[in-house]
């Protein structure tokens, strides 16, 4: 306290003037009408979607929807000027489940979603280049495709959280991440009680925080002193997400530490494994190095005497320049070493993704016109051409027959699935 007479804060601490100094930025910013509402975001709502997007997400014509409309089938639209309809996420789930009642033999087209005796599908997305915001369109594709996503940040700056406005490692915040559910004192909870909505219908996220820091270092400190035998970390893992398995139809898994205790969590717990590779030698010499310490992390599972079986381990390409020479020979580097396991597709460099990262938004949450109808076409072909990748590596573990890539490849503003070769050669 200052003695009578002094200086306001003269006798502060320097911990205590710099926790001041916070209290009156934030106060500052309240006073200027700004909502804080951290960790957790203010209300972000998703832009309804015209009727010709709607068309080609479900993958019928437009007058068929108009027509549908018109007969009171369905949910209702939004009519916008001149008779425009648009439709939001949730009104397109609902005519998925409409349509796959009234077309049952196109049911699983309309209604993605996992069947009795298909299992629920866990996707880490590892190490690599632009992994992050792969995971982050991956979701939201998902999602927009109809089925019911679980994304899984295990990143303690909550990068993939942030793309959801969960701007979780700005202050301190307890028990708000999977370290509740897998940490291992008393305050363990439930991994519902850390899932959260965001505004795509169907898509949920668990934050990543700072605490999950706290759990590596816990974990080390275990496995050094119980004589370096792999502590129990990563069947945690598997046993929390199993805990929701009835919720969801994917869950895709981002943001740990390639060398960590909760990327080994990540690596058992998952069907599939995703790599992001950006095509400079440097780089994939790097992702040769990331499959050593995968290799590792899942031999210490398997020699714990459990053991890791994978539906598929897939390598995108990411922030692919076609038109560089290096790059296309580089691609062909990866083509010829890992052969089907390359997916066919790659995601351009490409500047709308990044003003859309800018935006704080994903192009699938933006118009042509945010960002330039040609710079968003062209993100948009190889996002959804990538995705539909993805999913249908998912229907062929499920028994079904692929179906995503197909109709990727008749859409306009919602992907078209050209090769580089041919785009390049008008």
């Amino acid at each position: 306290m200052p003695q009578p007479g002094s200086p306001p804060y003269e006798d502060e601490t320097a911990s205590e003037r710099i926790r001041r100094l916070g209290h009156e930025l934030f106060d500052r910013v309240r006073a200027r009408g700004t909502a804080i509402n951290y960790p957790f975001p203010d209300p972000i709502t998703l832009r309804s979607f015209s009727l010709g997007e709607v068309a080609e997400i479900l993958g019928v014509s437009g007058s068929y929807l108009r027509q549908l409309s018109l007969d009171g089938l369905g949910p209702t639209p939004e009519l916008g000027t001149a008779g425009r309809r648009s439709y939001t996420l949730r009104q397109i789930n609902e005519l998925r489940a409409y349509l796959a009642s009234a077309r049952p033999k196109e049911a699983l087209k309309f209604f993605p979603r996992r069947r009795k005796g298909e299992k629920l599908q866990i996707i880490s997305v590892g190490y690599g280049s632009a992994s992050t915001t792969t995971a982050f369109y991956l979701v939201q594709g998902l999602a927009l495709q109809g089925f019911r996503v679980l994304a899984v940040d295990l990143d303690p700056n909550g990068s993939l959280s942030e793309m959801f406005g969960y701007f979780s490692s700005v202050i301190p915040v307890h028990n708000a991440s999977m370290y509740a559910a897998i940490r291992y004192d008393e305050r363990r909870a439930n991994i519902r009680t850390v899932i959260r909505p965001t505004h795509f219908d169907g898509l949920d996220l668990v934050p990543g925080t700072i605490e999950l820091g706290h759990f590596e270092r816990e974990c080390s400190r275990r496995y050094h002193s119980e004589g370096l035998r792999y502590p129990d970390a990563s069947a945690r893992m598997v046993s929390v997400l199993k805990e929701v398995e009835g919720d969801y139809d994917v869950i895709v898994i981002a943001g740990a530490s390639e060398s960590g205790f909760l990327a080994a969590g990540a690596f058992e717990a998952a069907t599939g494994v995703l790599v992001t590779v950006h095509p400079q030698l440097d780089d994939i010499a790097s992702t040769a190095m990331f499959l050593g310490l995968f290799s590792h992390s899942v031999s210490l599972i398997e020699k714990a005497g459990r053991s890791v079986n994978y539906d598929f381990i897939k390598f995108l390409v990411t922030r692919h320049e076609p038109r560089d020479v290096s790059e296309q020979e580089a691609v062909a580097l990866l083509r010829d070493s890992l052969g089907d396991d390359l997916l066919t597709a790659s995601v351009w460099e490409s500047g709308a993704i990044r003003q859309a990262r800018l935006k704080n938004q994903s192009l699938y949450e933006l118009s042509a016109g945010d960002v330039g109808r040609s710079a968003y076409e062209q993100a948009m072909e190889t996002l959804n051409s990538t995705n539909a990748e993805v999913m249908d590596i998912i229907c062929e573990v499920w028994g079904r027959p692929p179906i995503y890539a197909s109709q990727a490849s008749r859409s306009t503003t919602a992907g078209k699935a050209k090769s580089p070769s041919r785009r390049l050669s008008k």
